[in-house]
C-alpha cells in the first residue's frame, strides 16, 4: 500500500474539519491555506468525500464544508480505500480489491503479505480522523 497525494489531502482535510467543527461550514479556500493543498485539487476531493457521506456542505457566502459523520466515526481505512482502493500490498491478497497475481505461485510468500495486510488493515480500521486530530 501507498498513499496517494489524493489521500493524503483528504485525510488533511478531514483532520482540519475535525478541529474546526464548533465553527460551522468552512470553505475550500481556509481548507486549502491552512494545509497547503491546491484549492482546485481540493474541490474535487471534497466532492467526492461529500458523495461518501463523510462531508455535507452549503452554498453561499458562509458556505463550505463541514463533517457529515462525528470523527470517532470515520476510519483512516475508508477514507485511504475511497481513493486509492486496497489496502494490501498486492491485489492477490486482497479482501475488498482481489485480483490474481504472480505471487500466488509461492503460498508462503503470500502468507507474508497478507499477515502485512490484516496489520495495515486492523491499524487504519481502528484508528479515527478522532484519534489523528490530537
Amino acid at each position: 500500500m501507498k498513499l496517494t497525494t489524493r489521500s493524503e489531502y483528504a485525510l488533511l482535510a478531514l483532520v482540519y474539519l475535525a478541529r474546526h467543527q464548533p465553527d460551522g461550514y468552512i470553505s475550500v479556500d481556509a481548507i486549502a491555506h491552512a494545509q497547503s493543498i491546491p484549492p482546485k485539487f481540493l474541490e474535487q476531493l471534497m466532492l467526492a468525500l461529500k458523495r461518501a457521506h463523510f462531508l455535507r456542505s452549503t452554498k453561499g457566502q458562509h458556505g463550505g464544508y463541514q463533517l457529515a459523520k462525528n470523527p470517532e466515526q470515520i476510519s483512516l481505512a475508508e477514507v485511504i480505500r475511497l481513493f486509492d482502493g486496497a489496502l494490501a500490498p498486492t491485489e492477490s491478497v486482497s479482501e475488498n480489491f482481489y485480483e490474481s497475481t504472480p505471487i500466488e505461485k509461492e503460498k508462503k510468500l503470500t502468507r507474508v503479505f497478507k499477515d502485512i495486510r490484516d496489520y495495515i488493515s486492523q491499524k487504519l480500521e481502528k484508528t479515527t480522523i478522532a484519534d489523528v486530530m490530537k
